[in-house]
């Protein structure tokens, strides 16, 4: 099986409709809930505030679980109060922003070790909008499509710039794409200060304010919750 076809089964509604993009930030209706289609066309529906969330399960059996994928890590962990932060390649900007969006702690390129009864790990993963960081971040949705990973919440997709001004539209399709496998997708532009070693707390761009307040709020209701 090709990636085209593992997006192809992940991505049904994707391909038709696309997502829904503010501010950097993109919520797909595939997994949206309530089901849109469900809804009476003629009645007007309440916008969810920008920082709202749902947590977005896989339907087993739904993708085959792909070839190739991120290691499971093998001692448990706790999930702690935070998130953890996936580098779905090496260099997909974790270190960034682990230092720019506080709370999240590096996974080491690894799916957290789940344990049943354990609260499950709130997950995000990241990548670089280059061909090859997608095509990892895609192979990364399958494997949590699969339903194979244990104890683990995705709650997205985080796409680092991997160079200055607007995504070619090849890769930009690519993007749309891969989004629709995943709950929920920000993206961080290119930040040049960054690249000259000015620290990832300054030169702050609007974009991370959304990923920060989701990520935070979210997370914030699943610690009171537990």
């Amino acid at each position: 099986m090709t990636s085209d076809d593992v997006t192809s089964r992940l991505l049904p509604n994707q391909q038709r409709k696309g997502g829904v993009t503010v501010a950097g930030e993109t919520q797909n209706r595939w997994v949206a809930r309530p089901d849109p289609a469900e809804k009476d066309a003629t009645v007007p529906q309440a916008v969810a505030p920008a920082n709202s969330f749902s947590v977005v399960r896989p339907q087993p059996g739904a993708v085959d679980h792909p070839a190739q994928g991120l290691p499971v890590g093998v001692t448990p962990v706790s999930a702690g109060s935070g998130w953890w932060w996936l580098g779905c390649h090496g260099g997909a900007g974790v270190t960034t922003l682990e230092h720019a969006v506080p709370g999240g702690r590096d996974a080491h390129r690894m799916w957290p070790a789940g344990v049943p009864g354990w609260p499950a790990h709130p997950v995000v993963l990241v990548c670089r909008s280059s061909y090859g960081g997608l095509t990892a971040a895609q192979r990364a949705a399958a494997q949590w499509a699969s339903g194979a990973l244990l104890g683990v919440d995705l709650l997205g997709l985080v796409v680092v710039a991997d160079a200055p001004g607007r995504l070619p539209r090849p890769l930009r399709d690519f993007c749309r794409l891969v989004s629709g496998g995943v709950p929920q997708t920000w993206t961080v532009p290119w930040v040049e200060p960054w690249r000259l070693g000015n620290p990832p707390t300054t030169h702050q761009p609007s974009e991370l304010g959304a990923l920060r307040r989701t990520l935070t709020h979210h997370t914030h209701q699943e610690t009171h919750r537990v």
